[in-house]
């Protein structure tokens, strides 16, 4: 299992969202923990890289306009384990 951490900025976000997208949310994070070490994703999370950021940034689906976006750093809390960071969490304009 992964370890992680949020952001400020992420923990505002996720408490600005409605009771359904962050029950969405939450569903799709259990997903994405059970995919994490692994590094492979199941295709209804579409991970994939927010080309935009100047970092590694990645962003996962969990709703038709709900985004969250992270940091991957394998190995850096527990030797072997993934570390997740949760940037930012919203709809798609997160990403701009």
């Amino acid at each position: 299992m992964p370890t992680y951490a949020r952001t400020e900025r992420f923990l505002r976000e996720f408490r600005r969202l409605s009771p359904e997208m962050r029950a969405a949310f939450l569903a799709a994070r259990d997903e994405f923990i059970a995919d994490a070490d692994s590094g492979r994703f199941r295709p209804s999370l579409r991970v994939k890289r927010v080309r935009s950021a100047k970092d590694r940034v990645f962003e996962v689906s969990f709703a038709a306009d709900g985004r969250a976006t992270f940091r991957m750093d394998p190995g850096a809390v527990r030797e072997g384990k993934m570390h997740i960071t949760w940037l930012r969490i919203g709809d798609h304009s997160i990403l701009d």
